[in-house]
């Protein structure tokens, strides 16, 4: 999500000034202490005149936010998917290179995403790359995508095994130029 606001924290007895930002499964609070909350530890989340009110075992705590207050009370109680992160809509067609996990492959059933095993061009292509050496396979794949295509490249991430310029420098010696 990433969204940031300067904003007053109010924690027990506690007025503190600083930035907050909105993650994708967080919120982390930067002034003069910093906090992380996950969204997993909330017990209650309301927005009323500006402020917005958390509940969690280290609580209770309110941030003053503003007009922004019930976006992120929205954001936080309705988190986008990964899909929608992504973009997928449904009807979509797609193949899938390498291995997924179950809980992938039923986002995309339930998005009603086709991706059966037949041959034809597919609006996405989800490739999910071990090592570096599989991006060798870019340009193969690239053939799969309808011109308006996306492909989407899944790698480890945190670890040595693939780098993210290295899919940056795979990809455009596959033909991909960057988006805008």
């Amino acid at each position: 999500m990433g969204q940031e606001l300067d904003c007053k924290l109010r924690l027990k007895k506690r007025v503190l000034t600083g930035r907050a930002l909105l993650e994708t499964d967080h919120l982390l609070f930067r002034g003069e202490e910093r906090l992380k909350v996950l969204f997993k530890d909330l017990t209650s989340v309301r927005a009323t005149g500006g402020v917005l009110k958390l509940e969690f075992p280290g609580g209770p705590m309110e941030l003053e936010l503003g007009a922004a207050a019930e976006k992120w009370a929205h954001k936080i109680l309705h988190p986008p998917s990964r899909l929608d992160k992504l973009g997928v809509k449904g009807g979509l067609s797609a193949k899938l290179a390498g291995a997924f996990d179950d809980d992938f492959l039923a986002e995309l059933r339930q998005r009603d995403v086709s991706a059966d095993a037949a041959k034809g061009k597919r609006d996405l292509v989800f490739f999910a790359a071990q090592k570096t050496a599989d991006l060798r396979k870019l340009s193969k794949l690239c053939a799969d995508l309808k011109p308006a295509g996306a492909l989407w490249v899944i790698y480890p991430k945190g670890v040595t095994a693939i780098r993210e310029i290295e899919v940056i420098e795979a990809g455009r010696a596959a033909g991909f130029a960057p988006r805008d």
